[in-house]
């Protein structure tokens, strides 16, 4: 998030929150929470973003989850959030280089490398403009030893930059979202401070992890609004209307993404091509006149002119995406709406119509404020989590070290959150396998 400042963000999106929303959130609590981590020198830098799941195929109770640290890199940790490994990004190549900065994570299933089928956990590097690959290796989980490796292609190329000095601007490699089709497997990367999306196909080249470029959309970066005027959402001068969380659902190969200021789109993927985008939901801010203060490098909404065009669910900026899959294309995808603290919830089929939205509220464990990236998983993962698994970033870990204001990822049981709607959401553990998808 970079244009508003969080304070005047929050404010603005509770004002929203109390004259649009007509249904109050509803409240659940994380069950587990992992370590945090402190953007700061002593802390390495660290700043949780996203998540990801990995499903043990033998020992689901024994399945792991990798989070982003941006510059700090990776942690991979249990299912009962304790740290099993970390992982540093990448040095700067040279002195006026920029660091790896990990920013989005996914995982496939099963790519063929190097003769064997492998599990990978694959990064966007924001600070090198890659993505970065990781074999999880299901013996070392078994072990306990560290489960990641670095399975990167030595001359992965940069996915945006046309040179070094391109990829030292950092409008590069941001959201990141991975998919498998038969034997094939996929992702589609955001490009940071622009519109842009671009669709890899993973690659095989001596063992290690390559990509191709195989189709880029321009999602649009000003809008006509019902009134006839151009509206352009509020940046940073010379910055265009970024997409980061992106989720994609992984039987049907359609794509939502969250483009931050703008709201949710829905892109179906036919033959590895990105087809017309859809918006799906707008942000309650859409549409609203504004102005940027150099002096406090922030936009400045003009909410007493609000023409009245924005949605009611998403509160700007729009984040992490992650889908439900039930059967029969049942389920649900989920966005979060940070600038209220919560999570709305749409359905996965036809149109994807609106059922309502939850907050992480404070329980065992603190709740989620400022949320980026999310994941949900369906399957049973062992005893602490025998419905299925919804992981959050919390933007404000507490309680914190002092004057250090800490991140990290918060891991709520899916029973508890379907149970919390008056029409209970859909608990299906057997329909979909997210290491079968295809």
């Amino acid at each position: 998030m970079t244009a508003f400042a969080l304070g005047t963000l929050t404010a603005l999106a509770t004002a929203f929150t109390l004259t649009t929303s007509p249904v109050a959130p509803v409240p659940v609590t994380a069950a587990v929470e992992t370590p945090a981590v402190f953007d700061d020198e002593a802390g390495g830098n660290a700043d949780a973003d996203d998540p990801a799941v990995w499903v043990d195929p033998k020992n689901p109770g024994r399945s792991i989850v990798v989070g982003t640290l941006k510059e700090a890199g990776l942690d991979v940790y249990g299912l009962d959030g304790r740290r099993l490994q970390h992982i540093a990004a990448p040095a700067a190549p040279g002195e006026d280089a920029k660091p790896g900065r990990f920013n989005n994570v996914d995982i496939v299933y099963g790519f063929e490398l190097g003769g064997r089928k492998t599990d990978l956990a694959l990064v966007s590097d924001r600070g090198r403009d890659r993505v970065r690959a990781y074999a999880i290796d299901p013996a070392a989980v078994a072990a306990g030893r560290p489960p990641l490796k670095d399975v990167t292609s030595f001359d992965a190329p940069p996915v945006f930059a046309a040179d070094e000095t391109e990829v030292n601007d950092q409008r590069t490699s941001y959201g990141l979202a991975a998919f498998s089709d038969d034997d094939d497997a996929y992702v589609v990367v955001s490009q940071r401070e622009e519109t842009r999306l671009r669709l890899l196909q993973l690659e095989d080249r001596g063992g290690r992890v390559g990509y191709r470029t195989d189709d880029t959309l321009d999602l649009p970066a000003t809008f006509t609004l019902p009134n006839g005027k151009a509206w352009t959402p509020c940046a940073d001068p010379g910055e265009n209307p970024q997409v980061e969380g992106m989720a994609v659902d992984l039987e049907e190969h359609v794509l939502y993404a969250a483009q931050e200021r703008v709201g949710l789109w829905r892109i179906d993927l036919d033959d590895e091509e990105f087809e017309d985008p859809k918006l799906v939901d707008r942000v309650r801010e859409y549409g609203t006149p504004w102005t940027y203060d150099a002096t406090e490098e922030e936009c400045v909404l003009d909410t007493a002119h609000d023409p009245g065009f924005g949605g009611e669910h998403l509160s700007a900026d729009a984040e992490g995406i992650t889908v439900y899959h039930a059967e029969d294309g049942a389920g649900y995808v989920l966005a979060s709406s940070q600038g209220d603290n919560a999570f709305a919830v749409y359905e996965r089929d036809g149109d994807n119509e609106y059922i309502g939205s939850f907050r992480v509220g404070d329980g065992n464990v603190d709740g989620v404020q400022h949320s980026d990236g999310s994941t949900v998983v369906n399957v049973p993962l062992g005893r602490s989590f025998p419905k299925g698994l919804l992981i959050t970033h919390d933007g404000e870990a507490t309680p914190t070290d002092g004057d250090r204001a800490g991140t990290n990822f918060k891991f709520v049981r899916w029973d508890a959150v379907a149970g919390a709607f008056p029409d209970p959401l859909t608990i299906d553990t057997t329909s979909f396998d997210p290491r079968d998808a295809d």
